[in-house]
């Protein structure tokens, strides 16, 4: 079975402020742990109103102290933003907190406009040094040698577990390269996908942390009792992705009846571009949907993102899916990739 876990965007609604976003996101890992989720990731955003995980370490902590088991982690660090010391203490400190529960998916995109780059004291050139970065992190995570004078207390010898997150085919290349597990962003950047994971299986090279390509598919998902329902649900969702391309960001907003009142043609031929990939229906169009997508792509585990406006019914939107999943299985052709 192919495994299943959460990207949750910690969304600050209309009717729940930033407080109550990161006590949902706490609430729903609990009861993704006990749906038999693999692992449950927040990402890094800054300067949105809308998102409250911009100290993604810290919201991390939040999580993982209310769950027990379930994997918790970034997906991701924007790696340009940070110096990677910073980060190993950060990551370090975590896996101290909660050992063997904590992923660090990294990603080489700021995540953010050039104004907060340069109130993160960054720049673009960054991104330049991305490899490099991880080949850092990776050096602090390891145990220290007797005569390392620089060490990220208390990363070292805790072996915290990289990812590497894509919406191209680079980070595919670069996972391939250095052994790591790759995340593709298809949930809102589906272009390349199986260009990228073919490149990634193609030209994978075992490493100490993976002897094995290991690929993750982002996909947006929305289950509810009909067809019907979940469009109306997903129109949340719609309306963020129109509102980003408006550039005017603001709080998650609830459902509507009509999506095609709040957007214009070529605002719904974009979203719909960035979102095509989307699964939204009953629990049966879920479970046909799901078992599509692992057979085309060929994917070891999904991430889903489910957008639901109500945090009541977003538990549901991520049980159903659960449940729609079960006892679908990988087919051989699946399990060589």
């Amino acid at each position: 079975m192919t495994a299943l876990s959460i990207l949750d965007l910690v969304r600050v609604t209309q009717d729940t402020d930033a407080r109550g976003a990161l006590d949902n996101s706490r609430d729903l890992a609990g009861h993704a742990e006990r749906w038999g989720y693999q692992r449950f990731w927040v990402a890094e955003h800054h300067n949105m109103i809308g998102i409250a995980s911009a100290a993604t370490s810290v919201v991390i902590g939040h999580i993982a102290a209310g769950t027990k088991t379930i994997r918790v982690g970034a997906g991701g660090i924007m790696l340009p933003n940070h110096a990677p010391i910073v980060i190993a203490e950060q990551f370090g400190t975590l896996a101290r907190l909660f050992p063997g529960r904590i992923d660090l998916g990294l990603g080489r995109a700021p995540g953010t406009d050039q104004t907060t780059m340069r109130a993160l004291r960054r720049s673009l050139q960054n991104s330049d040094n991305f490899p490099q970065d991880i080949q850092e992190l990776q050096a602090y995570f390891a145990p220290a040698g007797p005569n390392q004078r620089l060490q990220a207390v208390p990363a070292a010898g805790t072996d915290v577990p990289l990812w590497i997150l894509g919406s191209s085919t680079y980070g595919a290349q670069l996972a391939a390269a250095l052994g790591l597990p790759y995340a593709f962003a298809s949930h809102f950047a589906p272009d390349q996908l199986l260009q990228a994971l073919q490149i990634y299986h193609q030209h994978f090279e075992p490493s100490e942390q993976s002897t094995k390509p290991h690929a993750m598919v982002g996909v947006n998902i929305i289950a509810a009792d009909t067809d019907a329902e979940a469009k109306r649900l997903w129109t949340t969702q719609q309306m963020s992705f129109t509102n980003m391309f408006r550039g005017t960001r603001g709080l998650s907003a609830p459902p509507i009846d009509d999506i095609e009142t709040y957007w214009a043609p070529a605002e719904k031929m974009q979203a719909m571009g960035m979102l095509r990939r989307s699964i939204i229906g009953s629990k049966e169009t879920v479970r046909a949907g799901i078992a599509a997508l692992v057979e085309e792509t060929g994917a070891d585990e999904l991430m889903i993102v489910s957008d639901v406006y109500d945090h009541a019914t977003r538990l549901k939107s991520y049980e159903m899916i659960a449940e729609a999943a079960a006892g679908l299985t990988k087919t051989p052709a699946e399990a060589t990739g």
